[in-house]
C-alpha cells in the first residue's frame, strides 16, 4: 500500500473515530444524544443525520474560534483606550464570521430531532419567557408611587419633543430620522419594541419605549443623572401655573418625580447596577415616566442630546442621524470608535457581542460603513410614513415661529480682538 494510500486509510479511520465520539458525547441536559437518536433512523436517514451532525460540530467549533479571536483583539482595544493609544489595524479583525455551507437536513428529519433532543425537557424550559408589557409597567408605577402618567394627545408630545430637542442644540433632521428608524415612522409615546403601535399586536422583545425607544435601564441611567434639573423646572412650572387644578396636578407629579430620582440615585451610578435594577418591581415603576406628557420629552430627548455632547467631546460637533443611532446602538464609545478611520472598513463582528450580532439582521455582514448607509437607508424610507411626515410638520411649525437672529454688523477689528459669538437666538422654553 503506497503512502497516498495509508494517508487515505489514516484519514478516514480519523473521522470515523471523530465522529463515533461526537456521537456517543455525554448525554445533554435533555437527557437524549445524538447518538440515541441516530439508532432511531434507517441506513438513509442515520447517514444523512450523522453527516450533519457532524458538519454541524466543526461548523460550532470554527465559529467559536472565530469570536475568540474577536474578544481578544477588543480586550486588546480595551487595554490601548485606557492607556490613551491609537487604534491601528492590527487591532481588528478584518474577515466576517464564517457561514455554514455543510450538508442540509430534510425539515421534517430535523423537527424530528428537535423533538427527540427536547422530549424530556422541562416544559417550563422551553417555553417563551415573556417580558414586561407597557401594563406591567404602569401597574408598578401605581403600586410603588401612587403614580399615573399623564397621557396627553400625540401631536402635542411631538411639539413638547422637538421643543426639546431645538432647545438642547438638535435638529430637525437628526430627530425625525432617529424616531423613524426606531419606531419605522409611525411609533406613538408610549410604543414598546415588539409591538405595534396602532394595531397592539405583537409582543414585547425588550424594555425599550417611546420615540427614542428608551430601555428601562436607560430611564432610571437618566433620572440618576438628570432628575435634578427635571425636578427643578417641574417646579418653575408649579409656580408659574396659576390654574389652582392644574396647579395640584403637578405639584402631585412633583412629589412623584422627587421620590423617584431619589429611588434612581440609591443604586450605584454603573449601567450593569441600573440594568439589574431595571429588572425589579420599583426599577420598572420608573420606567412609565417616558410616557408623561411633561416629564416623557425631557427623558426621552436628553438621552439624544447626551449622545451629541459626547462627540463633541471627542472632536466630532457634526452628526447626522446615522451617526448618532449608531452610537445608540453600538454604545456611545463603541460608536464614535466605528466612525474612526481605523473602525470604518471594520466587519462589525469587531463591535458588538456575538449574541448581539445575530440577533440585529441591519448588522450582520457589514462593515461600518455599511451598516451607517443601512441605517441612513432605512431611515429614508421610514421617514415617509405618516408619524415621521406629522413630526416633520411639527419641527416646521416651531422653526418658523422663532425669531431670526438680527443680521449682525461687524465693525473693522484689530488682528488681536476675539472673534465675535455668534448669536444663537432666544431659546424655545415656554409651553
Amino acid at each position: 500500500m503506497s503512502n497516498l494510500d495509508n494517508g487515505k486509510l489514516l484519514a478516514a479511520v480519523g473521522a470515523v473515530v471523530l465522529l463515533s465520539a461526537l456521537l456517543a458525547a455525554p448525554p445533554a441536559k435533555a437527557g437524549r444524544t445524538a447518538n440515541n437518536f441516530a439508532r432511531t433512523l434507517g441506513s438513509d436517514e442515520r447517514q444523512r443525520f450523522e453527516a450533519w451532525y457532524s458538519a454541524q460540530i466543526f461548523f460550532d467549533a470554527s465559529l467559536d474560534a472565530y469570536w475568540d479571536k474577536v474578544e481578544a483583539k477588543r480586550e486588546q482595544r480595551r487595554a490601548k483606550r485606557r492607556r490613551g493609544q491609537a487604534f491601528r489595524d492590527r487591532d481588528y479583525v478584518t474577515d466576517y464570521p464564517p457561514k455554514y455551507s455543510g450538508p442540509q437536513l430534510p425539515a421534517s428529519l430535523l423537527s424530528r430531532w428537535r423533538q427527540f433532543r427536547d422530549r424530556d425537557t422541562p416544559k417550563a424550559a422551553v417555553q417563551r419567557r415573556e417580558l414586561p408589557s407597557v401594563s406591567d409597567y404602569l401597574a408598578q408605577a401605581r403600586r410603588h408611587f401612587g403614580f399615573q402618567p399623564e397621557r396627553i394627545p400625540e401631536r402635542e408630545f411631538k411639539r413638547r419633543y422637538a421643543r426639546e430637542a431645538l432647545r438642547l442644540g438638535l435638529t430637525k433632521d437628526q430627530i425625525v430620522r432617529i424616531y423613524a428608524l426606531e419606531t419605522g415612522g409611525y411609533g406613538t409615546a408610549d410604543m414598546q419594541a415588539g409591538v405595534h403601535p396602532i394595531s397592539g399586536k405583537g409582543r414585547p422583545i425588550s424594555s425599550a419605549l417611546g420615540y427614542a425607544q428608551l430601555l428601562a435601564a436607560n430611564s432610571i441611567n437618566v433620572l440618576s443623572k438628570h432628575g435634578g434639573s427635571f425636578i427643578e423646572r417641574l417646579s418653575a412650572n408649579v409656580r408659574e401655573t396659576r390654574d389652582a387644578a392644574r396647579r395640584r396636578q403637578l405639584e402631585d407629579k412633583l412629589k412623584v418625580l422627587r421620590r423617584m430620582v431619589r429611588t434612581a440615585k440609591s443604586v450605584p451610578y454603573r449601567w450593569s447596577r441600573h440594568v439589574q435594577f431595571s429588572r425589579t418591581p420599583r426599577g420598572m415603576a420608573l420606567h412609565v415616566m417616558n410616557m408623561d406628557g411633561d416629564i416623557g420629552p425631557w427623558m426621552q430627548v436628553v438621552k439624544i442630546a447626551d449622545l451629541k455632547r459626547m462627540a463633541e467631546r471627542k472632536g466630532r460637533p457634526r452628526l447626522s442621524g446615522a451617526e448618532i443611532e449608531l452610537m445608540n446602538l453600538a454604545g456611545p464609545a463603541t460608536g464614535l470608535e466605528m466612525m474612526l478611520a481605523t473602525g470604518i472598513d471594520k466587519p462589525t463582528a469587531n463591535f458588538f457581542s456575538r449574541r448581539g450580532y445575530y440577533r440585529n439582521s441591519v448588522v450582520r455582514g457589514r462593515d461600518s460603513k455599511g451598516l451607517l448607509e443601512a441605517l441612513e437607508t432605512r431611515m429614508q424610507a421610514n421617514i415617509k410614513n405618516k408619524g415621521a411626515q406629522e413630526f416633520l410638520a411639527v419641527f416646521d411649525e416651531l422653526l418658523a415661529g422663532r425669531p431670526k437672529p438680527p443680521r449682525p454688523v461687524l465693525a473693522p477689528r484689530a488682528s488681536n480682538d476675539p472673534p465675535p459669538y455668534p448669536y444663537r437666538g432666544p431659546s424655545l422654553t415656554a409651553r
